[in-house]
């Protein structure tokens, strides 16, 4: 695989089943290369999986194979992996018993589950309730990514004007995400009605280009600003995370210099990550900023 040393395999923390199982097909890109990219990139992605409750979405057989979500932590990891325990969402008084990132071993172990993406949530696990980000996420109705990084820049220019700093991400499929860190304290409920506000006024300014609305026909081919990553329980995929898509894209990190109608998102994969690694990281500052919620809720309501 282009990219990666073979002698890393040697030093993996867990015992690889089925190493050479092909999981992109086209490009052949393997379980283990899958594997040695989660821990060449790992001190990349720690800060974003650190004490984060995670979803499992498994895919055994790889991009083309069936895959399915799962909470509850899977029977064969390893022993001590850290977990948390949550209620269910619909009061049925039943729990589950997530799995915690920030472990290379957990890491590793759930990409020999089958766990191609990181997918986590926007709090840490020992304040559950309680988002340390704002996720915005941007769903071209073209498919074309020119039409999210015109709509990520004006979501920028949005939350520049209510004094928060925010970070932009491929989606590692066709969109963007954006992220804003914030101060621990507000629960899930206000930082979601927050997102909703913020894109619903977004949206308004630009009506022609952008849309809040779920149904797909009613966006005709605008550009959806999606706030409900935001609600507890939901999940976004981190930076760096691998995706299910052809030719194994990357959610990479980017500096708005480089939110541009030219920019290539596919052009950053399993076979050529070490070149993105050689830049310095536009997010590196990410965790400085504990940005308040509560004078940004004034500021919005002045807009």
């Amino acid at each position: 695989m282009k990219g990666l040393n073979p002698a890393v395999s040697r030093r993996l923390p867990i015992v690889v089943s089925h190493p050479d199982k092909i999981f992109w097909p086209e490009e052949g890109f393997t379980k283990l290369d899958l594997i040695q990219y989660y821990q060449a990139v790992f001190p990349h992605l720690l800060p974003y999986v650190r004490n984060r409750i995670l979803t499992l979405e498994r895919c055994p057989d790889g991009m083309r194979g069936e895959c399915f979500f799962q909470k509850q932590i899977p029977a064969n990891m390893p022993l001590r992996t850290p977990t948390k325990r949550l209620a269910h969402l619909d009061d049925s008084g039943k729990s589950t018993n997530y799995v915690v990132g920030g472990a290379l071993t957990t890491q590793l172990a759930l990409v020999n589950l089958g766990c191609i993406a990181v997918h986590v949530m926007a709090s840490r696990a020992n304040s559950p309730r309680k988002p340390d980000w704002i996720t915005i996420d941007i769903d071209p109705g073209s498919g074309e990514f020119a039409d999210a990084a015109r709509a990520g820049l004006h979501i920028k220019s949005a939350f520049d004007l209510i004094g928060l700093n925010s970070f932009a991400k491929t989606s590692g499929s066709r969109g963007m995400h954006v992220f804003v860190p914030l101060r621990t304290g507000p629960d899930a409920d206000d930082v979601l009605a927050f997102a909703e506000s913020f894109v619903a006024r977004v949206a308004a300014a630009h009506p022609d280009e952008l849309t809040v609305e779920h149904s797909v026909i009613a966006r005709r081919g605008r550009v959806y600003l999606d706030p409900f990553r935001n609600a507890f329980g939901q999940t976004l995929v981190a930076p760096w995370s691998v995706r299910r898509r052809e030719h194994a894209p990357i959610s990479i990190p980017l500096d708005w210099s480089e939110v541009i109608p030219t920019f290539v998102p596919s052009d950053f994969n399993l076979g050529n990550f070490r070149r993105r690694l050689e830049k310095p990281d536009p997010w590196k500052d990410f965790f400085q900023f504990r940005q308040s919620l509560t004078e940004a809720k004034v500021l919005l309501s002045k807009l």
